[in-house]
């Protein structure tokens, strides 16, 4: 007996053992990984140099550009006065694109609306009757949204059943749609073609203006943020805790990179990834930013920021900007991950940040936008509204997202 319970402790002792053993190989698996900035980063290629747009169109989708930089040109700059407000009736989680004198947003239910950017007057509205979680997307005469299933939003049981839709931007005409599975990607236009992902975890590139399907891809979980593209590729990641680089003309698999692992589960990404530098910047619900090689898929760099990142990454100047749900908002290396500055802002950040003149802006939870200064993290401005995605520009005015507002802002003249 006495044998017997020795050998017992013995057991345990090396059960033991290995359980700590695996728990630091865990630990050290899912470590901050620092970059370098001589692998795999080429820095003329970052978004210094205005991308080139469609005449008439001066934000033409979420992001601003194809590789969703976040950065836009533009001289307003803080403080503003408010020139006109425009009630949504509910939630905007996602912010306009603006195209042809007109600011084009879908509500929380389902409206989409297009409203005058002078006055902030409507000129048209159509009612889906579904469920939405993303911005649209114009190019040419149309303007692209997709739809998650039919209301009411929480309640599985109406279909999940989602669609894309092109409507014109002039009269709000159905062009053409598609049923796909519930969307809240913010659709993707670049070479003729619009993409778009899906709770199914498929990928589509469908046509531009005939809606005919191009080609479609299947990841192995739900594919909730938006897509990016740069030098005919896609980028995507999906809720299988991996980031997909797809082929643009055919969809083909290129490669596909994995979060990094650790006790528990691997993060998911609801991030929609930003291009720049030759790396991918993508945020993870393991709290962590990763930067991907785009050429390679390799993990280049990986820092925490103790809460989860949903905020899509903003790139400027050799610099990465993202919120936490930990209520900080963060200022990386784009090379290497190190933190140049972050800013408390004591309170959940879900949504993403915005570059324009120099100025980063990014609004919290509890309904309060910030405008720091990009180079330093200081505090420039603020406004008592925006809740997720809060700004864009025509490079006149500032068009700030509120919870149920949009609002219409000049500068403030000086002296």
């Amino acid at each position: 007996m006495k044998r017997l319970l020795i050998g017992l402790v013995v057991l345990a002792l090396l059960a033991g053992g290995a359980g700590a053993a695996y728990y630091f190989y865990k630990q050290h698996q899912a470590r901050d990984i620092r970059g370098s900035s001589s692998v795999e980063f080429v820095t003329t290629a970052g978004p210094e140099k205005p991308v080139k747009v469609e005449k008439g169109i001066d934000w033409p989708m979420y992001g601003y550009d194809a590789q969703r930089t976040h950065v836009a040109p533009g001289k307003v700059h803080p403080p503003f006065r408010r020139l006109w407000w425009f009630g949504a009736r509910s939630l905007l989680e996602f912010p306009p694109a603006i195209a042809y004198g007109r600011l084009y947003f879908t509500n929380n239910t389902g409206v989409t609306f297009a409203v005058g950017a002078h006055n902030g007057g409507r000129a048209w509205h159509r009612l889906s009757g579904r469920c939405v979680a993303s911005s649209p997307a114009v190019s040419g005469r149309l303007v692209f949204q997709a739809f998650l299933n039919k209301r009411p939003c929480n309640n599985t049981a109406s279909g999940l059943a989602g669609q894309i839709v092109a409507y014109y931007v002039g009269s709000g005409k159905t062009r053409w749609s598609k049923t796909i599975g519930p969307s809240e990607t913010s659709p993707l236009v670049a070479g003729g073609h619009v993409y778009v992902g899906d709770w199914n975890g498929d990928i589509f590139a469908f046509n531009g203006n005939t809606g005919k399907l191009a080609w479609k891809y299947h990841t192995g979980g739900k594919v909730k943020g938006g897509l990016a593209f740069t030098h005919g590729r896609v980028y995507a990641g999906s809720y299988d805790h991996h980031v997909y680089c797809l082929d643009a003309l055919d969809g083909k698999l290129i490669w596909r990179a994995s979060a990094q692992d650790r006790l528990g589960s691997q993060a998911n990404f609801y991030s929609t990834p930003a291009v720049a530098y030759g790396r991918v910047y993508i945020g993870g619900t393991d709290g962590k930013v990763y930067s991907y090689g785009a050429s390679s898929g390799q993990l280049r760099w990986s820092h925490d920021t103790g809460g989860y990142v949903y905020s899509s990454p903003a790139v400027w100047r050799q610099r990465v900007f993202a919120g936490s749900y930990s209520g900080t908002f963060y200022a990386f290396d784009a090379a290497t991950g190190d933190v140049r500055w972050h800013f408390d802002a004591h309170a959940e950040i879900s949504g993403s940040p915005t570059v324009i003149d120099g100025i980063v802006y990014f609004a919290t939870l509890d309904k309060r936008t910030y405008a720091l200064d990009a180079r330093t993290g200081k505090q420039v401005w603020t406004f008592p509204d925006g809740q997720y995605s809060p700004v864009v520009t025509d490079k006149k005015r500032l068009y700030l997202v509120g919870h149920a507002r949009l609002y219409g802002l000049v500068p403030k003249r000086r002296g």
